[in-house]
C-alpha cells in the first residue's frame, strides 16, 4: 500500500509508492512518523502538488470498508485499504453484565453510592453506547486519514435495510403505513446471510437461487426466515420437499440451517440507527459528501469484476467507471480499547477471582504497544512483533500474527509504537475474480 506523507511543517501531501519512501529514508530526507499505517516526514519540503482524493466509506455493522481513492478523470486509482472492525458487541455485553451486577447490588446489603446526576434523560439523536461506538470510532479514522493525507471529498454507501419488507417480501401498498421504507433486495440479504455458499451442499463460485426451506406448495411462508440460498443441482434435487425430508442423511447440516434461519435482524437495525448520524457527522467535516445505494455499489464491483470484501466495496461506493490497483494489501483496524477501569476480574457468577495492578505502564511498556522482542536462546528464541500484555513480574505476553507468545522478559522488547486503542494485521491482496458477471452473484 502506499505511504502516507507529511511536509516538513505538518502538512499532508500526497502518498507516494513504498519504493520512493525507502530512498527517502536512505538518503535521510525524511524521517518515520508512525509505524501502522506508515507515516513519513519530509525534512526538506513543506508542500507540493496535490491531486483530488477521495474518503470512501462501507459502514457495517460489524465491520467499516476505508478506501483512499486518487481520481483521475473516470478512473479511480486505489492508494489505501482498510477495514475497521467495530466492537459494538463487546460495549453491548459489558453493559449487561455491570446492569446485572447492579441489580443485584439492590438485593443485598451492601453499600449505596447515591446518583450524582440525573443521566436518565436521552437527548435529541441519542444513540445506545454500542451504536455510538460505530460512528465515533468511524469518524475517527476519518479524521486520521484526512490529518494523513490531502482528502478533498468523502464518499459514503448509505444503505437503507427495510426489515419489515425481508420479514415479508411480498407486502404492499397500505401494509407500509406501520412498517419501514422499502428498498432492499431480498435476495442479496440471503446471499451475506448465507455466506454467499449453497445451504445444502456448501457449494460456493457457482449461479445461487433463493429457495423455500419449508416448501410454498405445503405452507411455506415468503419470511425471509423460510429463505435460503442454494446451487441449481440442489435445488431440483430438493423439488417440494421439505428440508427435514431433503436432509435426513445429514443431520448436521439440518441442524445448522434450522439454527441460521432464524438469525435476527440486529445486524441491519444497527446499520438502520447509525447511517443517518454518521452522514450528518461527515457533513459537519465540511467536506462534499457523496451518498450511493448499496446496489450501485454492487453494480460497480461486478461491473469493473472486483471481489467482494469491506474495503473494496468502500473502493466502488459512488460514481465509479473503471477502479486500477485494487490488488493491495489491506490494513485490518481492530478496536481493541484503551483499556478499563475496573481492577477486578471476575468470574462468571460476579465473583472477583483476582486483581489487576493499578499501574497500567511496567517498566517502560504498556498494554496494547506495538513491540518488537528479539529472544536470542530457549524455546521462545527469534523475533516476534505485535501487541504486548505487560505484567508486574516483566514477563510479558506477545499476540503475534501466529498467536500469543507467553513469558517474554521487557529486556528482550523495543516499543515500536503507542498503543492507540487498536490493534492491526496485514491482509493479503485479493488477486482472484471470481467472475461475478457470469454467475449471476
Amino acid at each position: 500500500m502506499h505511504v502516507f506523507v507529511w511536509g516538513k511543517n505538518g502538512k499532508a501531501l500526497m502518498p507516494c509508492h513504498p519504493a520512493r519512501a525507502r530512498q527517502l529514508l536512505r538518503d535521510q530526507r525524511a524521517v518515520v512518523h508512525r509505524m501502522v499505517p506508515f507515516v513519513i516526514r519530509l525534512k526538506d519540503r513543506t508542500s507540493g502538488d496535490t491531486q483530488p482524493v477521495c474518503l470512501k466509506l462501507d459502514p457495517g455493522s460489524k465491520a467499516t470498508g476505508l478506501a483512499l481513492i486518487r481520481e483521475e478523470s473516470s478512473r479511480h486509482h486505489v492508494l489505501f485499504l482498510a477495514e475497521l472492525e467495530h466492537r459494538g458487541q463487546v460495549i453491548r455485553d459489558t453493559l449487561a453484565q455491570r446492569r446485572a451486577f447492579r441489580r443485584a447490588r439492590r438485593s443485598r446489603k451492601t453499600r449505596y453510592r447515591a446518583r450524582r446526576c440525573d443521566n436518565r434523560r436521552r437527548p435529541d439523536g441519542w444513540l445506545a453506547p454500542s451504536l455510538r461506538h460505530r460512528v465515533d470510532t468511524t469518524l475517527a479514522w476519518v479524521r486520521r486519514l484526512r490529518r494523513w493525507a490531502p482528502v478533498t471529498a468523502l464518499s459514503q454507501e448509505l444503505v437503507r435495510f427495510d426489515t419489515q419488507k425481508l420479514q415479508t417480501p411480498d407486502i404492499t401498498g397500505v401494509e407500509y403505513q406501520q412498517g419501514t421504507l422499502a428498498g432492499y433486495e431480498v435476495r442479496e440479504y440471503l446471499l451475506e446471510k448465507w455466506g454467499r455458499e449453497c445451504a445444502y451442499c456448501g457449494a460456493t463460485g457457482v449461479p445461487l437461487e433463493i429457495d423455500h426451506i419449508h416448501p410454498r406448495s405445503r405452507g411455506g411462508s415468503n419470511r425471509v426466515s423460510n429463505l435460503t440460498v442454494t446451487c441449481r443441482a440442489c435445488n431440483e434435487r430438493k423439488g417440494s420437499r421439505d428440508v427435514a425430508e431433503f436432509l435426513a442423511h445429514d443431520p448436521e447440516r439440518l441442524a445448522r440451517i434450522e439454527a441460521q434461519r432464524t438469525m435476527p435482524l440486529e445486524d441491519a437495525a444497527a446499520v438502520n440507527a447509525t447511517r443517518w448520524a454518521l452522514f450528518e457527522a461527515l457533513g459537519a467535516t465540511g467536506l462534499s459528501v457523496e451518498t450511493a445505494s448499496g446496489g450501485r455499489t454492487k453494480f460497480n464491483r461486478m461491473r469493473c469484476g472486483i471481489p467482494k470484501t469491506h474495503a473494496l466495496d468502500a473502493a466502488c461506493v459512488g460514481q465509479v467507471d473503471a477502479v486500477t490497483r485494487w490488488r493491495r494489501p489491506v490494513l485490518q483496524i481492530t478496536c481493541t480499547g484503551r483499556g478499563s477501569y475496573q481492577r477486578t476480574r471476575l468470574n462468571r457468577h460476579g465473583g472477583m477471582r483476582g486483581y489487576l495492578t493499578r499501574r497500567k505502564q511496567h517498566f517502560g511498556f504498556q498494554t496494547g504497544d506495538l513491540v518488537r522482542a528479539h529472544v536470542p536462546d530457549g524455546k521462545k528464541a527469534g523475533i516476534h512483533m505485535g501487541r504486548v500484555a505487560v505484567r508486574a513480574s516483566g514477563r510479558f505476553n506477545i499476540q503475534t500474527a501466529n498467536g500469543v507468545v507467553q513469558g517474554i522478559s521487557y529486556r528482550h522488547c523495543t516499543l515500536i509504537q503507542r498503543g492507540d486503542g487498536y490493534g492491526y494485521a496485514a491482509i493479503p491482496p485479493r488477486t482472484e475474480v471470481r467472475g461475478f458477471l457470469a454467475k449471476g452473484l
